[in-house]
Formats: structure tokens, sequence, C-alpha cells
């Protein structure tokens, strides 16, 4: 294991060791903002609640960028603590997102030759794996000017080192079915509430995916039932049915739009109520910092179909793309691990990034 490499490994496992499940970032918060406070900062860095802005490096002329990395990680088992087992770390968040999380802190303690050119901001934020409005980067994006002052965000989400880029926005919307209730032994009497969502159910399993090219990207629409809910007793028939509908939109689509989407295939049979709308991303492909990423020798270039944390930035007309270490399918994972090998990788493709753009 080289230098680095264990220098690396050392400032994960030290992440991983400390507890930060979502609502419970504190203690973490503490941690990172005591350790960020000793390095050489251009101003002192700013919380919020227990989100950190990190003013690294001010006045280079160079471009501005900012890596966003969140502190939470999910409620998840683990056999046992921290560690490393051959060339994975094990670890809660290991993949997601504390090797992200590592790199920052790295390139802030020992990568002033590579950022020297650049005018660097690291935002560390609390509850990204909780609800959309409980997550703290949007209190750091309205309150923080410096957060949204940058040419480009990257979020460190784990991606493989590859380069995810877009966001598919996401509605969650409850579609409750009316009927009238009567005796099971008489359902002539009344409405079946869950026999009238038949049809719509049979008409959203048969549907295809709505495809679009953006950027050379392919980006899909789909909608699913996720949730079902309804019945009074095994013996009467149900006056209410309600799915929890859930509906990922391409890039190139409004939340408004997405949601007459949704009211076009409802048709008026049911009610809908929106209960999360999450805006959509676009990719930024041609964008002379994303180019620069990928031509530091990312692993590939894909589209992201999921939502991330780049639509708040979009939302905001900051550029922004999804990029990380981390193992993307160890995400959310019984005994979490990533790989040392992808992290050391990950982080020569950040040096190489910020070397080639401090000296344009």
């Amino acid at each position: 294991m080289s230098g680095v490499e264990a220098r690396l490994v050392k400032t994960l496992l030290w992440l991983c060791n400390i507890p930060s499940p979502t609502g419970e970032e504190q203690r973490i918060a503490d941690a990172v903002l005591e350790r960020v406070s000793r390095a050489s900062l251009a101003a002192p860095a700013r919380r919020h609640g227990d989100s950190i802005v990190v003013p690294v490096t001010r006045g280079t002329g160079g471009p501005r960028v900012a890596l966003a990395g969140h502190l939470d990680v999910v409620r998840t088992s683990h056999d046992g603590p921290p560690r490393v087992e051959g060339d994975k770390l094990y670890g809660p968040g290991a993949s997601d997102m504390k090797s992200g999380l590592a790199l920052m802190l790295d390139l802030l303690e020992h990568g002033a030759r590579e950022i020297a050119g650049t005018d660097l901001t690291l935002i560390f934020y609390a509850r990204e794996e909780g609800p959309y409005a409980d997550n703290e980067l949007g209190r750091v994006l309205a309150d923080d000017p410096e957060a949204t002052a940058v040419d480009l965000a990257v979020c460190m989400e784990p991606s493989d080192n590859k380069l995810s880029l877009g966001a598919s926005g996401s509605i969650h919307a409850r579609v409750t079915f009316e009927g009238r209730t009567a005796h099971s032994a008489r359902p002539w009497q009344g409405e079946n509430a869950i026999h009238k969502a038949g049809p719509f159910l049979m008409e959203l399993g048969a549907r295809e995916p709505r495809t679009v090219i953006l950027d050379g990207l392919t980006y899909r629409t789909v909608t699913s039932a996720t949730l079902g809910e309804g019945g009074r007793g095994r013996n009467v028939v149900p006056d209410a049915f309600t799915l929890n509908l859930n509906h990922r939109f391409s890039p190139d689509t409004s939340i408004a739009e997405a949601q007459r989407d949704i009211e076009a295939l409802v048709a008026g049979r049911a009610k809908i109520e929106w209960t999360d709308l999450s805006p959509s991303a676009p990719p930024h492909a041609s964008h002379p910092l994303v180019r620069a990423l990928k031509d530091a020798g990312v692993a590939g270039v894909e589209a992201k179909q999921a939502w991330t944390d780049v639509a708040r930035f979009a939302a905001l007309s900051v550029p922004a793309v999804n990029w990380g270490p981390g193992v993307n399918a160890q995400a959310h994972q019984r005994n979490e691990w990533t790989s040392i090998p992808l992290l050391s990788e990950g982080h020569a493709i950040l040096c190489r990034f910020f070397e080639a753009i401090g000296r344009r």
C-alpha cells in the first residue's frame, strides 16, 4: 500500500468510526469542523446546523469549484467494526459516501499544490438520506452565498469513479380510488375501490419507459406503484384504496410537466395528492469543466437514472455533476464496503482534474 493510499484508508476509517445515521450527524459535524479548522483556509469554516461550508482557497483567478458530500449514512447492519480486509474497507457509509468525504479531506490537507490555481469550496452537509425537505444542503445553498458562487459543483456520490451526468426528477403522489362499503357477501351493494384500481394498475404495468437522449446520454421516464393501502376488514368491500405512485422523469421535463403526465395517466379516475416534488437536472456534458473532469481519466460517462442533489444546484443555475470513488452497488447494503483501489484511483483523478483546470 502506497503512502497516499495508506493516508486515504486512515481517513476513511476515521470517518466510518464516527456513527452518523441520518438525523444524528452532530458528532461527525463536530469532528469534521474541528479537523478542517486545523488546515490552512482562506476564511474560517462556517456551520449551518450540522452542515459545514469550508472556503479552502480564494483569489486564485482560476475556476470556482465546490465539492459536496453528505455526512449521514443509512441505518444498516454490520457484522463487525470498520476494518480493512484485503482490498476492501468495510464500514457504515464506506461507499455512500464517506469515501468521497475522505477525498475531500485529503485534498484539503495534502493537495495544496494541486488546488493552487482553483478557488475551492468544500461542502459537508447533513440529512441527505432523509426526506427532500429535511436535507440540509437546501439550507446551505439558501443561507451561504459562497456555496452557489461556483462554476461547477461535484456531488461526491458513489459512482465507481464514473462521471454520472444529470439527474432524473422524482415525484411521489398518493393516488386514491374511492368506492362504497358493503358486506363482502353482497358486494353488489357497494363499490370495491381496490377493484376500481385494477384497470389502472394493468395500464401501469404495461407502460413502456419513455426514452430521451440528451448530450448523447439516454434517460428514461418511468412510473411505478410502490405502496398500496386500503380496506376496512376481511369481510368489508373497501371504500378507498391508495397507491403511492413514484414518477421518475428525464431532465428535459419540468415538475409541472411531470405532474401533468401523471394527471393524464390517472385520467380523473382517482384523487391525486402530491407528497414529494424533486426537480431534474441537465447533464452539462459540454461544459468545459465537466469535459476537464472527463479528461482526467474517469472510469466512464453515464446518465444518472436517479435523483441526486445536483438538481438542487441546477435549480439555482449552478452546473453540477455526480462523481465519486464509492462502489455504487454497495450503497445502503448490509456490511457495506468500498474498494481501496477505487479510492486510490479516485484520488489520482481528482488531482489530475485540479492540476489541469488550474493551468488554464
